[in-house]
């Protein structure tokens, strides 16, 4: 019989482990804790069934390095990122290096088990997109090119009022434009936009 896949939590915050493992036991997660991306990696095995959420910054190793290190060393297990505020450009660096995803520090309970889900059913091997590259290049192609200046600011980790200030706009107008390329593109959070535009710049 197959291990139960195993959700591992590493981060330094104790606040954090604690919280994440009070809501995944409760949602009947088998999981193991670590307060850094060295014991983590100690006790991961190769071919160990599950997915990790790691905080994307450590004393030591940070997440980013870590998802690098578990590539290097051929262990393919997917990653959740979680950042504070303001960390989007090392989210969206993790997502090329192909993470599942990212959520910012406060996230939302439901958010983080419909990742663990998605993350869980991809398995170990398998880093395929749940986005269709033409269906996705259709919908941005539908952006006016002032909302395509916008996203392309937003996915690249700007918050409204740089981009507001890049652009010479106010920053409600941001607001109104990006909650078109939500719209229009129909990603549910910033973190599916900046997939999507991952997707795009991946050679078809």
């Amino acid at each position: 019989m197959n291990p139960k896949p195993t959700v591992y939590i590493v981060d330094d915050d104790q606040a954090v482990r604690d919280g994440l493992t009070a809501l995944l036991t409760v949602s009947g997660f088998a999981l193991e804790t670590f307060d850094s991306a060295e014991r983590f990696l100690t006790a991961i095995e190769r071919h160990t069934p599950g997915c990790a959420i790691l905080d994307i910054r450590m004393p030591g190793m940070n997440g980013l390095e870590l998802q690098r290190e578990l590539k290097r060393r051929g262990i393919a297990i997917p990653v959740i990122i979680i950042t504070g505020h303001g960390e989007v450009p090392l989210a969206v660096a993790a997502l090329k290096a192909g993470a599942v995803d990212f959520l910012e520090k406060p996230f939302d309970s439901d958010a983080l088990l419909a990742s663990i889900e998605e993350a869980l059913r991809r398995g170990a091997v398998s880093r395929s997109s749940p986005f269709d590259r033409e269906t996705i290049a259709s919908r941005i192609a539908q952006l006016t090119p002032r909302e395509r200046e916008v996203m392309d600011l937003v996915v690249a980790g700007h918050p409204n009022k740089v981009v507001a200030n890049r652009l010479g706009i106010a920053v409600r107008t941001v607001e109104i434009h990006r909650a078109r390329v939500m719209d229009k593109t129909e990603a549910r959070n910033l973190s599916e936009l900046i997939r999507m535009a991952i997707l795009l710049e991946q050679n078809p």
